[in-house]
């Protein structure tokens, strides 16, 4: 019989913390206090508590947060910062929006920057950040960038806006670089109900994302640089707060659905590899389907009620707006082939079987 199993289903995460949002936002509104104050330092704190890091600058997208670290950390005009192709644009939107330049690298078979693979520079003039992304949930091995990044005082950048609750080494993402950005848009583990983000890091850093983040002031009526109108409001500080009380029960459950697949479809697709120094986080469960295979899947289990999607189906170095000539081979291998299955916390047994059997059927027909 045919299904119809969404590929996210946010709704159950409202039901678990309704009590607490809905007088959140009684609250809120009897109060008339929608943006910075009280509400936004405690929210703020308790991202400290959770990732352990020593300030946070809670902020409106993760688009935002890129954008204010790179700022704070001063990359700018005439700077080149590494990345990959294989993310969503907004880590090289935000790159090229603080006027720097974004190079290319490939990607190892975590999905992560391969530091194995870095162009060619001059080792007195090397680049001045690396922005490299915690794709699909999980850290690279972040000791082996600290290294490199110390020896040519580089500095370094964590996309996390796939990985919040994730570790690295028993330690929780957020606390581990120069800064730290999270994106809390309504589909990642930890989401609000609109956008929202935020940045972790030492203070005197975060300090100058604060001010990035409110048009650059410094107090009421002093503007010391050029910011963004990039604030939090306080009803998604509120909600994300509400949320993080349950992240890691949520987050153990998707681990064992996303340990479930790996069981029963190792040996019929390539799923994700853990990294041995870390705890995935597992934002998406994506799969590499065999070479030409990957739409016709998705096709039919699209007939079966099943959905599912693709992170992503080009990378953003073949984009018209950020096209650079640059060849990626496996970054290019991987977006023809890869495929998100459905992963939430309330993926029933019954559901999951269903979708197993049907990734099953396809192939051995």
């Amino acid at each position: 019989m045919k299904k119809n199993i969404p590929f996210v289903d946010l709704y159950p995460q409202y039901k678990e913390c309704k009590n607490d949002i809905d007088q959140a936002i009684r609250n809120v509104i009897a109060r008339s206090d929608f943006i910075t104050g009280p509400t936004v330092e405690n929210f703020e704190q308790a991202i400290c508590d959770y990732t352990g890091a020593e300030a946070c600058a809670s902020i409106g997208s993760g688009t935002n947060a890129l954008t204010c670290a790179l700022k704070a950390l001063d990359i700018g005009t005439g700077d080149t910062v590494w990345t990959v192709g294989h993310t969503f644009v907004s880590t090289t939107e935000a790159i090229v929006n603080v006027d720097a330049r974004p190079e290319f690298v490939d990607i190892d078979k975590y999905y992560h920057l391969d530091l194995d693979q870095i162009p060619e520079f001059d080792e007195n003039c090397p680049p001045a950040a690396i922005l490299f992304v915690d794709l699909y949930g999980q850290t690279p091995d972040i000791d082996k960038f600290k290294k490199f990044a110390n020896k040519y005082k580089i500095k370094l950048i964590e996309d996390a806006a796939q990985s919040f609750g994730a570790e690295y080494k028993g330690k929780k993402v957020g606390s581990l670089v120069d800064l730290t950005c999270f994106s809390f848009n309504p589909v990642k583990n930890l989401g609000a109900m609109g956008d929202a983000g935020a940045v972790t890091g030492p203070r005197k850093l975060i300090d100058k994302v604060k001010m990035y983040r409110d048009h650059g002031r410094k107090t009421k009526f002093e503007y010391d640089k050029v910011g963004y109108n990039a604030r939090i409001d306080n009803l998604q500080a509120l909600i994300v707060q509400a949320k993080l009380k349950k992240i890691d029960e949520w987050l153990e459950k998707k681990r064992q659905i996303c340990r479930r697949y790996t069981d029963e479809l190792h040996n019929i697709v390539k799923c994700p590899v853990e990294a041995p120094w870390g705890k995935h986080s597992y934002y998406v469960y994506v799969i590499e389907t065999p070479k030409g295979t990957r739409d016709k899947l998705q096709k039919f289990l699209k007939e079966k009620g099943i959905s599912t999607n693709i992170h992503y189906k080009f990378p953003t170095h073949r984009t018209k707006a950020f096209t650079d000539g640059s060849r990626l081979s496996r970054t290019e291998y991987i977006c023809k082939n890869i495929l998100s299955l459905p992963c939430y916390h309330t993926l029933t047994k019954d559901n999951q079987s269903y979708i197993i059997e049907s990734i099953k059927e396809f192939y051995e027909n």
